[in-house]
């Protein structure tokens, strides 16, 4: 009886035993399992999926994004136009959106250089100079602030009237520029902190922040101007609310990311190799934008000289056409982001077929965009104002101008494949050429010969022709995914 015993003990052991092994090699496997899945989950799908519909993906968040942009913008001249004046809507609309495109718009050049070195190291899967180059942007977009903003809220003034400004638009502009640049921080950061997001892939999140403040900036808008009659004024408030709320989620979402480019403020500081890095690439693109809003601020003189009326008109086009511009930059920042973390990945090829794509997806939408505008002019210009006059000469300027902005299709997509791919400083010499500088000797030389609207819009088109066949050459000659040559990151 003893001995059956023992038999049953050492069998129940054994049960036991092999019990154990098996389900030890269960868990293995099923870690393992789990494993292969994570790593599934983590492939980084601007590398290695299927591009169209990368491209399509990132995009779109971009485009609704810059489309929710517009829409916070155009808001302000929608409501003071209608409910305040077509002086109002001159002095949001007109000079002060010249003066804030220029300095802001530098700002933004240089965000794309943080961006562009960001998303190769993220490319690269480089932790630690991914990290380094992220708390560089980010001081360096604090101190940033305090220079715009002072040098916004000095020089808002003396530029108006160096403009030529109209002497009854003048008052509200400074009003509106001096509150728009005491806020100045506020929008910086969420520039920074969104091309951050941007360029590793995340361009949802910026796009929620665009919503939510949009929709807020619009019931601002309805509350200050409309039932609290505050004007101007009021237009600036919500403005400047609407961007510190906006910095303030973003910052959020970079502190709480659950990747390598988490935010840590106790890390943010200067690094001399990041800081140049950024600086090689984004400060070409800020002073190629300082060169563009130049030749605006240029044009904007000449227009400002055919009196309120075209003023006006003028202003409230550049807040129309922005939807076609929205949808160029939208493809632009996704083929940058695109280009650049191939780069990292060293997938050159990869990267030559994309800008093909992006071309093709861009110029159908383009021609979309463009065609919707030309066909309602009217009614699209009676949104912002029931002037007719102002009307009228919108309508024209829609139907002259419009037609030739495909040209800039070209320009804006290999500038951006190029930037994606390190290459700026030859981009930024042609478009600074041979579209700014073209376009301000044709103003001085031509138009103070023969003025009017129709020769001061004639220099857009003029000027895309000879910059877009630079570029094509260009690129044919030194992109990187037609040209080989030795991967080197940022």
């Amino acid at each position: 009886m003893l001995n059956e015993v023992y038999r049953l003990f050492f069998i129940l052991k054994k049960m036991n035993r092999e019990n154990y092994i098996t389900r030890g090699k269960g868990n293995k496997n099923y870690m393992k399992t789990n494993l292969q899945k994570e790593n599934t989950a983590k492939v980084n799908q601007i590398t290695e999926g299927v591009i169209w519909k990368q491209l399509l993906l990132f995009f779109f968040p971009i485009l609704f994004g810059t489309l929710f942009q517009q829409v916070y913008n155009t808001a302000d001249t929608v409501v003071v136009g209608r409910f305040v004046g077509k002086e109002a809507l001159a002095a949001v609309g007109g000079s002060s959106s010249m003066i804030v495109n220029l300095i802001v718009g530098f700002f933004v050049g240089l965000c794309s250089g943080a961006a562009v070195v960001i998303s190769q190291y993220y490319g690269a899967k480089d932790s630690k100079n991914l990290k380094k180059a992220l708390h560089t942007s980010m001081i360096f977009c604090l101190a940033a602030s305090v220079v715009v903003g002072m040098a916004g809220f000095i020089l808002a003034e003396p530029i108006l009237h160096l403009m030529k400004t109209p002497a009854e638009v003048i008052p509200d502009s400074v009003l509106y520029l001096h509150i728009y640049f005491a806020g100045t921080f506020f929008n910086l950061v969420y520039n920074m902190v969104s091309s951050i997001l941007r360029s590793v892939g995340d361009s949802k999140r910026p796009l929620y922040v665009l919503i939510i403040t949009c929709l807020l900036n619009i019931l601002l808008d309805v509350i200050f101007v409309v039932s609290f009659h505050m004007g101007v004024l009021g237009v600036a408030l919500a403005t400047v609310s609407c961007q510190a709320v906006s910095a303030i989620l973003v910052t959020w979402f970079l502190m709480r990311a659950n990747d390598i480019y988490r935010l840590k403020f106790h890390e943010i500081r200067f690094d001399a190799h990041s800081l140049a890095a950024v600086l090689r690439i984004g400060l070409p693109a800020g002073l190629e934008s300082v060169m563009y809003n130049i030749a605006n601020l240029t044009i904007q003189i000449f227009v400002n000289e055919l009196g309120t009326d075209t003023v006006a008109a003028w202003g409230t086009l550049g807040k129309i056409d922005a939807v076609f511009w929205m949808v160029c930059n939208a493809f632009a920042i996704s083929i940058t982001t695109f280009v650049g973390q191939n780069y990292g990945a060293g997938k050159y090829r990869r990267m030559q077929k994309s800008v093909r794509v992006c071309m093709i997806m861009a110029y159908i939408t383009a021609f979309i965009v463009s065609g919707g505008i030309f066909l309602f002019a009217e009614p699209i210009y009676r949104l912002f104002t029931t002037d007719q006059g102002v009307v009228d000469i919108g309508v024209h300027m829609i139907r002259f101008l419009i037609p030739s902005y495909a040209l800039y299709v070209v320009i804006g997509i290999l500038s951006g494949a190029l930037r994606g791919a390190g290459k700026v400083l030859i981009p930024m010499i042609l478009t600074c050429g041979g579209v700014c500088l073209i376009r301000i000797i044709w103003l001085f030389v031509f138009v103070t010969r023969h003025p009017g609207i129709n020769n001061i819009m004639l220099s857009y088109p003029v000027s895309w022709v000879i910059t877009a066949v630079l570029f094509v050459i260009y690129y044919f000659s030194h992109f990187p995914g037609i040209r080989k040559e030795k991967q080197k990151i940022i």
